[in-house]
């Protein structure tokens, strides 16, 4: 007998965040959540692109992980724009002219700290890094620490992700599946100008041939820890649907991180839904943030780029 993928099953109730008509920072589109589960309560940093078409982060949390129960009505984070000339690939990165992008969120070990990277576009498309007391995020009190730019100028980087526990000692940073992947480490995050983390550029992909993901676009959610390596979710496409994108979920070594134990042969997440296939960029499943609830793994994701599910 064929053995069936596994695969999500889906919340009945999603989107489970929508545009917000009423608020102009949110009004056009939603999307690509960070997640983090804090005080037996999900936490969701989310991508929203209103009418100035800048990139900026909500806030929104949920009781149960599925259902949101509070949602903010202003922007929790912006990443200041010094460019009076919209980069033109920014522009076609979510349809937006710059700003914030793609949040992940993660707390390594007990620190009392959030870490927040993400894809910073001004004059390029970059990777910053910000962080944020625990406490103060309770309370919504959002004094962010000023972001630091951490990947080279003159290349494009995106999805970067933070383990959510020291290796070797240090923090570990993911920021390349391709054409390996690639982890550095570090004593601490205190970065000054010009510390920039040498990567792949990935304006440059290397092809799976033979595979369901023959372009690896890089890492989903921060790496989640199980008692066989650490889980990390990844995002694909194939040449013959080109432009769908499509999820599939890689085994770390725990101890090696950089060394692949196992890989899905299929997508574990396909844009399927009415939602995945309508919306600004049809076609794409993007997923940013997962956490593990009273032992169930709830994964959050973007949808056609218009929608949180």
């Amino acid at each position: 007998m064929e053995k069936t993928p596994s695969r999500f099953a889906r919340f009945a109730g999603n989107p489970i965040i929508r545009p917000d008509d009423g608020q102009p920072w949110d009004n056009y589109q939603t999307f690509n959540p960070a997640a983090i589960l804090l005080e037996n309560r999900v936490h969701l940093i989310y991508r929203a692109i209103g009418d100035d078409r800048i990139s900026r982060f909500g806030y929104a949390s949920s009781e149960d992980g599925c259902t949101v129960t509070e949602r903010l009505t202003n922007p929790v984070y912006r990443h200041p724009v010094t460019s009076s000339h919209p980069f033109p690939a920014a522009c076609s990165s979510g349809g937006g002219f710059g700003g914030a992008e793609d949040p992940r969120l993660v707390r390594v070990g007990d620190d009392d700290i959030l870490y927040m990277t993400y894809t910073a576009c001004d004059d390029g498309i970059r990777m910053a890094i910000t962080s944020i007391a625990v406490d103060d995020f309770l309370r919504k009190d959002w004094r962010w620490k000023q972001p630091a730019i951490i990947s080279p100028p003159g290349q494009i980087h995106k999805n970067w992700v933070i383990f959510p526990e020291k290796i070797g000692g240090k923090y570990a940073v993911l920021h390349s599946l391709n054409p390996r992947v690639m982890i550095s480490y570090h004593e601490s995050f205190d970065v000054k100008p010009g510390d920039y983390l040498n990567s792949y550029d990935s304006t440059f992909s290397v092809q799976r041939n033979s595979s369901w993901d023959t372009v690896v676009r890089g890492a989903g959610a921060p790496p989640v820890k199980t008692e066989k390596g650490w889980l990390l979710f990844y995002h694909a496409m194939n040449g013959h649907d080109y432009g769908q994108y499509k999820v599939g979920a890689m085994l770390l070594d725990l101890q090696n991180p950089e060394k692949v134990i196992a890989r899905s042969p299929f997508p574990v997440l396909e844009p399927q839904a009415v939602y995945e296939k309508s919306g600004f960029k049809p076609g794409v499943v993007y997923l940013t943030g997962a956490v593990v609830r009273d032992s169930r793994l709830l994964v959050y994701y973007g949808a056609s780029d218009s929608y949180v599910c």
